[in-house]
């Protein structure tokens, strides 16, 4: 491949793409299938993709089901999201030793490898750029999560197969990626065979391409990519009406909604676990038994546990709905606020992995469909 021009790579062209990932010092991360979902972990090959796999989502329910194809990237987005790997769940910040004299302090060690992360959907993309609009572009900057960011590489693959809890369209986040990485790939297997639409999209993405074994794409190549992404476009499991949300929301805080989703509401913090753009977290001190060291940790919080809200003097959010309704008003209201854009992508996890299947495009539009019942009439 020799210009910015879609070009066409074989089964042995991804191959080859992850082998000069490899080779240019990248840890390559992609799906691959464990423990009854797809997950992204290390990989080295094709051999490591989940080849012939799909999903089924709705409420409460994720299953891999067997496609009946040889298709690599035939599912939509599982339980992990590229979040792990740039807002890590669990890190230390500074560790303590005591001393004859009093105490010293050292700096974690934080140097993270370079990343490809390999088959970022659209969806996913929209999050990292949320995330980055957190992280980098405010008054301070987090130095972890900008060290990973600056020593990622971002393969996009445009998705064919939207889950039953999707709504990217809705969101405009997708299904196909628009921008923010660096190759795009759209797999098509149909009667001309299987094979991979290349896209560049950054000046990092055109030198890699240029070293790939790959042909120029020709009119019937570039067809078959737009008919995946509009057939997949058509197929959304799921649709949120976006207009006006922000008010809506902000206006209806004591809607009787929110007392009927908090019946059902565990408070077990699934959802933003398994959000790509929720990035609450709380900082622990911990010390060995002998108190010699001590350390910093930073990990993972939620805005539904009791103590997250937690000040001198008592919880601010002590109900359930309380914390159901922060969740999602930040999501898709106040976000606009803080950081211009919704906080929700639209992948659907949070309903998919929500353990009594509540759906936030259902409680959006319960909300919009009568603005205070109980004041009505």
């Amino acid at each position: 491949m020799t210009s910015d021009r879609p070009a066409v790579l074989t089964l042995e062209g991804l191959q080859g793409l992850i082998e000069a990932l490899a080779a240019e010092g990248y840890r390559v991360l992609g799906p691959t299938r464990r423990d009854g979902a797809i997950v992204y972990d290390a990989i080295a090959g094709l051999d490591d993709l989940p080849a012939g796999w799909g999903d089924e989502q709705d409420g409460g329910r994720y299953r891999l089901v067997e496609r009946g194809d040889a298709a690599l990237f035939g599912y939509a987005v599982g339980p992990h999201s590229w979040k792990r790997e740039l807002h890590p769940p669990h890190l230390t910040l500074f560790r303590t030793r005591r001393e004859a004299d009093g105490f010293s302090v050292e700096a974690a060690a934080d140097e993270p490898e370079p990343t490809a992360f390999l088959g970022v959907r659209a969806c996913e993309l929209a999050a990292i750029a949320v995330q980055d609009r957190t992280f980098l572009e405010g008054p301070q900057a987090d130095p972890h999560y900008a060290r990973r960011r600056a020593g990622s590489f971002l393969v996009a693959v445009n998705c064919g197969e939207p889950a039953g809890t999707c709504f990217c369209v809705s969101m405009e986040t997708g299904p196909r990626a628009r921008g923010g990485y660096d190759l795009a790939l759209t797999e098509l297997l149909d009667a001309a065979g299987h094979r991979f639409l290349l896209e560049v999209g950054s000046e990092r993405g055109r030198a890699l391409a240029e070293r790939l074994d790959a042909r120029p794409a020709e009119a019937a190549d570039l067809a078959a990519s737009r008919a995946v992404s509009e057939r997949a476009a058509g197929r959304m499991g799921r649709r949120m009406e976006t207009g006006g949300i922000k008010a809506l929301l902000q206006e209806n805080q004591e809607h009787a909604r929110w007392d009927q989703v908090a019946e059902r509401c565990l408070s077990c913090a699934n959802c933003t676990m398994v959000c790509p753009t929720c990035f609450c977290t709380t900082v622990e001190d911990t010390s060995d038994l002998s108190g010699e060291t001590a350390a910093r940790v930073r990990r993972w919080d939620s805005c539904f546990t009791l103590d997250f809200s937690y000040i001198h003097g008592g919880t601010v959010r002590g109900s359930t709905k309380a914390r159901y309704r922060q969740w999602m008003t930040h999501k898709l209201a106040s976000w606009y606020d803080q950081f211009g854009v919704s906080g929700c992508v639209g992948c659907g996890r949070c309903i998919a992995w929500c353990p009594v299947g509540i759906d936030i495009t259902e409680e959006v539009a319960a909300i919009r469909g009568e603005k205070n019942p109980e004041s009505a009439g």
